[in-house]
């Protein structure tokens, strides 16, 4: 799998060399890459960027693909096999989701989400009873919600994380867990509240059935917008 990543490695080590690995012009054309003046010409082109555009577009690829906006790629498929292993490449593209803005980076959703929020909260790897399962998950824009099913909550329950460095302290019951590339969310569960459903009374006046349901908290301000 990572057979094409050592590929392009060898090609930027190659010109930092001030080798072959990449030319351009015409095969009948002289080398760019050969004597001290070649050698300069590769030096300012890796320093403008080259081992940065590719790192880049290696990311911007893992983060595609974790969104579901973009094909696999070599660096889609690294963050898959990352993820499926806690690995930190994997967290630190979650962790850019997560926190990052809806508009401009999108978000995570479906299985992958679900996927992707069991390695970022650090249960890859644990015993199977202690890991819960996470279904409905969407990870941006500073939160992440979804249902969490345990032995304590065997039908599942909703849950909001939200990032402390952008939301204020939660109103009610609340605690703060830390992802593990270290950082802070307020998480809440759904509590119980009543739901009202209105109806017609014999003597033409509107009653209200009551019932009590999980629901979750009112998520707190944005810390821009408070």
């Amino acid at each position: 799998m990572l057979a094409e990543a050592m590929i392009a490695a060898r090609g930027i080590s190659a010109v930092k060399s001030g080798g072959n690995g990449f030319r351009g012009g015409s095969s009948g054309s002289k080398s760019s890459g050969s004597g001290a003046g070649g050698a300069s010409a590769a030096a300012s082109f890796m320093s403008g960027g080259l081992t940065g555009a590719v790192g880049r577009q290696f990311t911007n690829g893992a983060v595609k693909s974790a969104t579901g906006t973009g094909g696999s790629g070599i660096g889609g498929r690294v963050f898959t096999s990352s993820m499926s292993k806690g690995g930190d490449f994997a967290n630190n593209v979650i962790g850019t989701v997560a926190r990052g803005s809806i508009s401009a980076v999108g978000s995570m959703t479906g299985e992958s989400a679900s996927q992707g929020l069991l390695s970022y909260m650090g249960y890859t790897g644990m015993e199977a009873g202690d890991v819960p399962a996470f279904s409905d998950v969407e990870i941006g824009g500073g939160r992440i919600m979804g249902i969490e099913t345990t032995v304590e909550n065997p039908n599942g329950i909703s849950f909001g994380m939200y990032d402390a460095d952008q939301y204020t302290t939660p109103a009610g019951n609340f605690s703060t867990v830390t992802s593990v590339d270290g950082s802070k969310w307020y998480k809440q569960y759904a509590a119980d509240a009543v739901e009202k459903s209105p109806y017609m009374a014999p003597d033409g006046t509107i009653a209200y059935n009551e019932s009590i349901v999980k629901r979750l908290p009112k998520a707190p301000c944005r810390k821009d917008k408070s």
